[in-house]
């Protein structure tokens, strides 16, 4: 029988339970896929918990990488036996699964299915957070919060392809040498220095043109602080829990400035915005500008503890689950 992580109740980790779960063929317009890795991401935390509610039970996990075994009738982008990566199906932390084939990518020659599990979501992410929600160019200081996470060690070796000046936060000395050796060109230990303080500092009194925050609620009003006029705030992230509602008139105090709050599944649901996405993620690792690593695996069955550790700030880099 294919086991899966499911939970019955949102709470914290201990709510995720290994179970033995029934599997159906393929029907029209899907495929059937196992398992290589599964990649484990702070969306994850948040279905889980009750910050994003869901429909219950449910299987946790959003992304994943692996070999398709079948088909259903009318399906052409993928056949048996291909390597394939998909993020935005919920239901992933399972050994095998039935998924809509048009949310799978084949994998190119080079990128292996743990590196696909690690990227797919975290990678794409950073590709539209810089390439589309605010075009970062060659030469721009930029600031983006978690700069030693799953998403911060991509963006950072992004940005320096870019050629941005990119300042990164993050919680220790530790964090912030694996941060710098990720493309980083300037690193604020917050539990340190003041980081709005630092920004003004780096950037001559004039603030960064766009914030990049996936941390939320203890770094929203500072980042606010961080902007120049007219700058844009992109929220898309609450590990410290979600930001407090807010009186718009702070944007206008604070400089005309915008605020957004992206998602990856908006960006990549069409076919056409999720291959191109893929393309550009797949060619910037090919081209070795970008280096994926999986800094931590668990068994699937460990799925709690990856939660635990996720959460408690002891992990960095990209975490996998692995059947």
């Amino acid at each position: 029988m294919p086991t899966s992580v499911r939970f019955h109740k949102q709470g914290g980790p201990e709510v995720l339970q290994v179970e033995e779960t029934a599997l159906s063929d393929p029907g029209p317009g899907q495929a059937r896929v196992r398992h290589k890795a599964i990649g484990v991401n702070f969306v994850d935390t948040y279905q889980r918990s009750g910050l994003y509610p869901m429909q219950l039970p449910a299987t946790a996990g959003n992304e994943g990488a692996g070999v398709v075994e079948a088909v259903g009738p009318g399906v052409t982008n993928v056949k048996a036996g291909d390597r394939v990566t998909y993020t935005g199906v919920p239901g992933s932390y399972c050994d095998v699964r039935v998924v809509p084939a048009d949310r799978l990518v084949k994998l190119p020659e080079g990128i292996s299915e743990e590196t696909a599990a690690s990227m797919t979501l975290k990678g794409m992410t950073v590709q539209y957070l810089i390439h589309r929600t605010y075009a970062v160019k060659s030469g721009e200081t930029i600031l983006w919060h978690a700069a030693a996470g799953g998403v911060g060690l991509i963006a950072g070796q992004w940005l320096k392809a870019i050629g941005a000046n990119a300042i990164g936060t993050v919680g220790s000395e530790e964090k912030a040498a694996l941060a710098k050796a990720h493309g980083w060109t300037h690193v604020i230990n917050y539990s340190k220095e003041n980081f709005v303080e630092k920004v003004k500092a780096l950037t001559g009194g004039k603030g960064v043109p766009v914030v990049y925050d996936s941390v939320g609620k203890t770094t929203w009003e500072g980042s606010l602080d961080c902007l120049r006029p007219r700058g844009l705030m992109v929220s898309f992230g609450n590990a410290s829990g979600p930001v407090a509602p807010v009186n718009l008139g702070i944007l206008s105090q604070k400089g005309s400035l915008y605020v957004t709050r992206p998602t990856l599944a908006t960006y990549i649901a069409s076919r056409t915005d999720l291959e191109e996405t893929a393309k550009s993620l797949f060619d910037v690792v090919k081209s070795g500008k970008v280096k994926i690593e999986t800094t931590k695996r668990y068994k699937l069955a460990e799925a709690a503890q990856a939660h635990r550790d996720l959460e408690g700030r002891k992990t960095t880099g990209s975490v996998v689950l692995v059947p």
